[in-house]
């Protein structure tokens, strides 16, 4: 069983840093410097626009965002158009695949089915969306994911809603589904939604059993 070094961010950090964050470990576990290593955290509200992003998934204007007080940033992801902001768990594995298989669709399946399994621990039923990426209960989806691979070491990653202002889901298309909707687990399970620690310390649980990982507390 290989280690894993998690890192848990306690304060809503803006994009830019955090992909600069992201970049630096991605370098180290690359080099054989650092184990591999999960980053838990909630971002200052973003949009982001993914490789395969059409501008007309973006709904408000930059200018209009920038008032707003919401960053907007084109990312080396793949996925369309998202969002990003308090009240959402935001997981970046930083993973060399080398150490399980050179494959981009086995580790984009393994991400959904540990957050199917996560979510199944809160009775919901997660479900895929044959030709999409991500997870939906019922036809809203609760979790997006949008992943980098250089040299076959990953980095972005998830992102499950637990409770973020929901109305910032309409200044965008999310991941440029235009027939679905958006849900979070407050909106699925109410006053038994579990709190954001909760919420990050249950994906650390399900994420290492699905990749048969030993979790250890990690410091930057």
């Amino acid at each position: 069983m290989k280690n894993l070094e998690v890192i848990p961010i306690p304060e809503p950090i803006a994009y830019a840093p955090m992909l600069t964050r992201q970049k630096a470990r991605h370098a180290e576990v690359l080099g054989g410097e650092k184990l591999n290593t999960l980053y838990l955290l909630e971002h200052a509200p973003v949009i982001t626009m993914g490789r395969n992003a059409h501008d007309e998934h973006l709904l408000e204007s930059r200018e209009r965002l920038a008032q707003r007080g919401i960053d907007l940033y084109d990312v080396d992801r793949g996925g369309d158009v998202t969002y990003h902001g308090p009240g959402q768990l935001v997981a970046y594995p930083i993973l060399d695949l080398n150490q399980w298989r050179r494959s981009l669709n086995w580790y984009l399946r393994e991400l959904e089915q540990t957050l199917i399994d996560q979510l199944a621990g809160y009775g919901l039923r997660g479900e895929l969306s044959e030709g999409l990426t991500g997870v939906w209960v019922g036809d809203a989806k609760v979790a997006a994911i949008g992943i980098g691979v250089r040299r076959w070491v990953t980095f972005h990653g998830i992102a499950l809603n637990i409770a973020p202002d929901m109305e910032h889901f309409g200044l965008i298309v999310p991941c440029g589904i235009q027939d679905k909707g958006v849900t979070s687990l407050r909106e699925l399970l109410g006053e038994n939604c579990p709190s954001p620690e909760v919420v990050a310390a249950d994906f650390t649980a399900v994420f290492c059993k699905r990749f048969d990982l030993n979790p250890v507390h990690g410091e930057e």
